[in-house]
């Protein structure tokens, strides 16, 4: 950890969890399931923006040693989502219809995550301040990874990776690899759709290393 990723958290606006309310979605049983995973020895990975669940429904299938919580806010998607899971009954999965910054808030605890995956959110075009790199809550996100887990960040969108990538190597100075999504894959309905088009897609898998430093580092799951 070096001083300069320390001052880089400093001119990062400061994100305030105390602010946000729990998702009155999440019921007392998935609660207490979440909670037993983050204190078990099982890698435990998040999805925000699960969308209609088509990746967590193959990780979960294809990882049956690994744990997700898929965390998507929109009704419809999250309806679809909900049908899709009940009809496949995968122990290792557990599907959020909340928010994903008040669901960290208040369910997630410090240094539990094994990785975290963003696939194509909304690009905000007219909002830039709201994309997860640029917004305080990032810093948040990191503490509650372990030393060594990744973030996996995809978009079809070549000025959101290059910007994402300025931020990482400028404001949270954290290692990453850029590569381009082979063509044949399909992880989510979004990326069989603009693959499908010819697009370009990109993602960056960021490493959160041994050491790195965070304001909330010790500030507790507050529902748990």
């Amino acid at each position: 950890m070096t001083q300069a990723m320390i001052s880089s958290h400093q001119f990062t606006r400061l994100f305030h969890p105390n602010h946000l309310h729990a998702p009155k979605t999440v019921s007392s049983q998935d609660a207490d399931k979440i909670r037993a995973w983050q204190s078990s020895a099982t890698p435990l990975y998040l999805e925000i923006g699960a969308g209609k669940g088509r990746h967590a429904m193959l990780f979960a299938s294809n990882h049956p040693d690994k744990q997700l919580i898929a965390v998507e806010r929109t009704s419809e998607k999250f309806t679809a989502f909900d049908k899709l899971s009940l009809s496949s009954s995968l122990d290792n999965l557990i599907n959020i219809h909340a928010d994903a910054i008040a669901f960290s808030v208040h369910f997630i605890q410090p240094g539990s995550l094994d990785g975290v995956f963003i696939l194509y959110p909304n690009p905000e075009p007219h909002n830039k301040n709201q994309r997860w790199l640029n917004m305080p809550f990032f810093e948040f996100l990191l503490s509650r990874m372990k030393a060594g887990a990744t973030i996996t960040l995809a978009s079809n969108i070549s000025d959101y990776i290059d910007e994402a990538v300025e931020l990482l190597d400028a404001v949270w100075q954290l290692p990453y690899v850029k590569q381009t999504i082979d063509k044949s894959s399909a992880r989510t309905h979004f990326e069989i759709k603009y693959l499908a088009r010819d697009e370009l897609c990109q993602e960056i898998i960021i490493t959160k290393p041994n050491g790195y430093i965070t304001r909330f580092d010790d500030v507790p799951a507050v529902s748990l």
